[in-house]
């Protein structure tokens, strides 16, 4: 039993996966947004992999808690993905400032800007996952 993680962007969708124990999130990959079939069918394919029970959807709220635009597209990809692994759970996870927490810790970790950009979505999906993880006492 695993929970996958997700930051849904307009080119990169980062990808983390929890470790069997629900404890601890790392980060797996970062997909290259292609079209809908290629990028559904990647997660599919992860999701198997990695004997997935549940994913989580980072919701890109404004500051203000509302929900814009972006939140709308974020919804529509869950959608999508809903439809292809209609058994799984979508649990949508308040996202504000992870890509911002991401960004402060590859710093710290004095990781180049150049590495940074790769791995960035990937981080930042580590942090939403982790963030559910830290909130639920898991059984």
């Amino acid at each position: 039993m695993r929970i996958i993680g997700l930051d849904v962007g307009d080119r990169t969708i980062g990808v983390a996966i929890s470790d069997a124990l629900l404890l601890t999130a790392q980060g797996i990959e970062t997909i290259r947004r292609s079209d809908w079939d290629k990028d559904l069918q990647r997660l599919k394919e992860l999701i198997g992999q990695h004997e997935v029970t549940k994913i989580v959807v980072g919701l890109p709220r404004n500051m203000n808690g509302s929900e814009g635009e972006r939140c709308d597209i974020v919804r529509d990809f869950a959608d999508r993905l809903q439809e292809v692994v209609p058994d799984l759970p979508i649990i949508f996870w308040d996202e504000r400032l992870s890509t911002v927490a991401a960004q402060r810790y590859l710093i710290d970790a004095d990781v180049s800007r150049a590495k940074r950009r790769k791995v960035i979505d990937k981080m930042a999906a580590v942090f939403i996952l982790q963030g559910y993880l830290d909130s639920k006492p898991q059984k």
